[in-house]
């Protein structure tokens, strides 16, 4: 799965679908997860990526990061890869 190429999202965090019409924030870390999501950066990536920036454990930052997407399928701000 990915995330759909046409959602908006500004620089602090505020997110539109248009496809439905619904809006979300997230938080400085959601939003860094979510550019590096729609930059194509796989799963390690994002983890270690997060870890240079903030103190905390991989195996935490993975478990947010799998929850965050989690959380974006259930509000239809995934796609998957062959849509």
């Amino acid at each position: 799965m990915r995330v759909k190429n046409n959602i908006a999202v500004s620089d602090n965090g505020f997110i539109f679908n248009p496809g439905s019409g619904e809006s979300f924030t997230v938080n400085p870390v959601g939003l860094e997860m979510l550019n590096l999501l729609r930059k194509g950066h796989p799963h390690n990536e994002v983890v270690t990526m997060i870890q240079e920036q903030y103190v905390a454990e991989a195996a935490q930052i993975e478990r947010d990061l799998l929850d965050f997407i989690e959380m974006m399928r259930q509000y239809r701000l995934m796609q998957h890869d062959d849509e």
